[in-house]
C-alpha cells in the first residue's frame, strides 16, 4: 500500500470517528432548522448590505450603525441557537481532531518517530484572527 492509499484509509477511519459523526449529524440538524437557515440568510443579506454603503463615496453613518446593530442581534441569535451550539462544539472538536493529525503528519515529515511523536498543546480558539499560527 503506497502513501496515497493510507492516506485514504487514514480519511475513512476519520469519517467513522464519533466527533466526525457528530459534526454531520449536527450539521444535518441545522440544515433542517428553517427559523437558523431564515436567520443565517438574513445575516448575509446585512452584510451585503452593509459592504454595499461601505462602498459608497459618502456612507451614512446613521445607516451604518442601524446595520451593524442588526447584524449583532441577528448574529448573537443564530449563536444563542440550541442547534448551532450543538454544532459549534461539534465542529471545535473535529477541527482538533484533524489539527492533530495534521500535527503528527508534519512532525513525522520533519523526521519524528510516528511511534513517539506527539503535537504540541494548542490552545486554539478556532479564529485564525488572533493566531500566531497552527504547529
Amino acid at each position: 500500500m503506497d502513501v496515497i492509499e493510507m492516506t485514504r484509509e487514514l480519511g475513512k477511519a476519520l469519517q467513522q470517528d464519533d466527533r466526525f459523526i457528530a459534526y454531520t449529524l449536527a450539521k444535518q440538524v441545522n440544515d433542517k432548522d428553517k427559523e437558523l437557515q431564515e436567520d443565517i440568510e438574513k445575516f448575509s443579506k446585512l452584510r451585503e448590505e452593509l459592504n454595499e454603503v461601505m462602498s459608497r463615496k459618502n456612507p451614512e453613518t446613521e445607516k451604518l450603525k442601524e446595520l451593524d446593530s442588526d447584524i449583532k442581534a441577528v448574529y448573537q441569535k443564530i449563536m444563542s441557537n440550541q442547534n448551532m451550539i450543538v454544532f459549534t462544539a461539534a465542529q471545535k472538536n473535529l477541527e482538533s481532531l484533524v489539527t492533530n493529525i495534521n500535527q503528527i503528519i508534519s512532525l513525522c515529515a520533519n523526521g519524528e518517530d510516528p511511534d513517539t511523536c506527539q503535537p504540541p498543546e494548542s490552545n486554539c480558539t478556532g479564529s485564525c484572527a488572533t493566531c500566531g499560527g497552527c504547529g
